[in-house]
């Protein structure tokens, strides 16, 4: 009965925590937050099974590691370094028909892994890529040359089969009042001629949520409400 007494109490103190730190689908935890999960479940299990330790001390060893949690969350949301620290950047592992072997390099992936993964998303053909990105998630994103993309429902009432309406990669410039220096510098633009831009449409930095710009510079502003 009391390992029964253990269970309810656990499931109880659990589902609070993930009710007040929120909750993430699988495919979409990074490392860090994998760590955290992985730590607390093993936290609760040892508690409940172990009826020769205290029930008091996994329930402050839960509620460390759910603060921890809570607190990360909390200050990545709002300091980018941070969150960059914690979750990590994006990286581009292959672009204009040419792997990037250093990031390769840093992600522990080799070409015969990214081959597969490609393969899992029924990429078949390496010359079908235009770019794969490395997610901070640990998921890999494929976006495909405009000529291999699928037809859509407009390319079909159209009658047209590839149009200039394909997906293309977009470079996040600016997320959250934030200037990204690297997606600035892929995306072939430099600091002066962004402030320019801003200043001959009458945008303010801070108030920016999301600037992107494609290849073909078409560019698309959020702003914050």
């Amino acid at each position: 009965m009391e390992i029964v007494f253990r269970a309810l109490i656990m499931f109880i103190v659990l589902f609070t925590i993930v009710k007040l730190v929120g909750k993430k689908q699988i495919q979409n935890l990074t490392l860090y937050d994998y760590i955290l999960s992985i730590t607390i479940g093993s936290i609760a299990a040892d508690s409940i099974i172990s009826l020769d330790t205290p029930l008091y001390n996994g329930l402050i060893a839960l509620v460390v590691f759910a603060v921890i949690s809570y607190l990360s969350s909390y200050i990545s949301y709002y300091n980018h370094d941070i969150e960059e620290v914690i979750d990590g950047n994006p990286l581009i592992l292959f672009e204009n028909n040419n792997f990037n072997y250093q990031n390769l390099d840093n992600a522990k992936i080799s070409i015969a892994k990214f081959l597969e993964t490609c393969r899992l998303k029924n990429c078949f053909d390496i010359n079908e890529i235009d770019c794969a990105i490395l997610e901070a998630s640990g998921d890999i994103s494929i976006l495909l040359k405009e000529k291999n993309q699928p037809i859509t429902n407009n390319d079909l009432k159209s009658n047209i089969k590839k149009n200039s309406n394909k997906q293309t990669f977009n470079y996040s410039v600016i997320v959250d009042g934030i200037i990204n220096e690297d997606e600035l510098k892929m995306a072939n633009k430099t600091g002066k001629w962004l402030n320019k831009y801003l200043k001959d449409n009458n945008k303010r930095l801070e108030n920016i949520a999301l600037f992107t710009i494609d290849k073909n510079d078409n560019i698309t502003i959020l702003s914050r409400n």
